[in-house]
């Protein structure tokens, strides 16, 4: 049995189509949809909501870490027109209606930090329901899933009266409950990495990424053969050993649509 596993698709439904074709059991580890799309400013839901001219400010206060601005300029985007919501709904359930369709229902799947719970259930639920706290297995392999990210931000990253984004953001004291209700894992997936920095620290930004809170406390207790996340897009290192468990970041899909592949023998 061949494990194929992708994370940080981002809207890449073509590659995720193609590898869906492949031989093997598809894992998809979360972060579906692009909010913005940081190379091409037409791209992500910002993008084909209000086009590459208003975006690329967004893009541009991002990149140079100016967070107040960007969450006013954010405001001022979604202010600018009759639905927001509605709007946002109807993007994010598209996108995640030709999700479903291009891998099918017999992925395993959980979500990552940009990704709309309530959306994915809605569109996608009674096919192919998010893993989280659960354990699946497969040809004798434990594989057990969190989903989404932790911080001190939970529900809207931009707040308001009227939130329009409401990312997959927990607490660390219900992130930590995820993780130990899987117990021992022969492969422990994430969409977050373990507090391991040489894992978090995305070299292009310059600066630690959000990790999953208990990931090394799994790791350290059950000793899994392998831990598999995405979200550091550009990580110092994408694999490195802690004690017996290989920790591996599965890749950028959205830009290097390539799975990262495990033979279970």
């Amino acid at each position: 049995m061949r494990l194929k596993f992708v994370s940080d698709v981002h809207g890449n439904i073509a590659g995720l189509r193609e590898v869906a074709r492949q031989p093997g059991q598809l894992v998809v580890l979360g972060d579906l949809i692009d909010y913005v799309d940081y190379h091409d400013a037409a791209g992500g839901i910002l993008g084909r909501i209000f086009g590459a001219t208003r975006v690329q400010p967004f893009i541009d206060l991002r990149l140079a870490g100016e967070f107040d601005r960007l969450r006013q300029l954010n405001h001022d985007l979604w202010d600018s027109i009759p639905d927001p919501m509605g709007t946002l709904t109807d993007v994010v359930t598209a996108l995640y209606r030709d999700v479903l369709e291009a891998i099918g229902p017999d992925a395993l799947l959980t979500l990552g930090n940009v990704d709309v719970a309530d959306l994915w259930t809605e569109v996608a639920g009674g096919q192919l329901p998010y893993l989280d706290g659960e354990v699946v297995e497969i040809a004798g392999r434990r594989l057990g899933f969190v989903a989404g990210g932790a911080g001190r931000r939970i529900g809207s990253v931009f707040g308001g009266p009227s939130p329009v984004w409401r990312p997959f953001m927990r607490t660390h004291q219900d992130y930590r409950a995820a993780v130990a209700a899987l117990g021992p894992v022969d492969i422990l997936c994430s969409h977050v990495p373990p507090a391991i920095p040489l894992l978090r620290y995305d070299v292009v930004p310059g600066r630690m990424e959000m990790c999953g809170p208990g990931l090394v406390e799994a790791i350290d207790a059950h000793r899994p053969a392998m831990s598999v996340h995405g979200h550091v897009h550009q990580p110092i290192a994408r694999r490195l050993r802690r004690g017996r468990t290989e920790c591996v970041n599965v890749g950028h899909f959205q830009r290097y649509p390539t799975p990262f592949e495990v033979d279970l023998r």
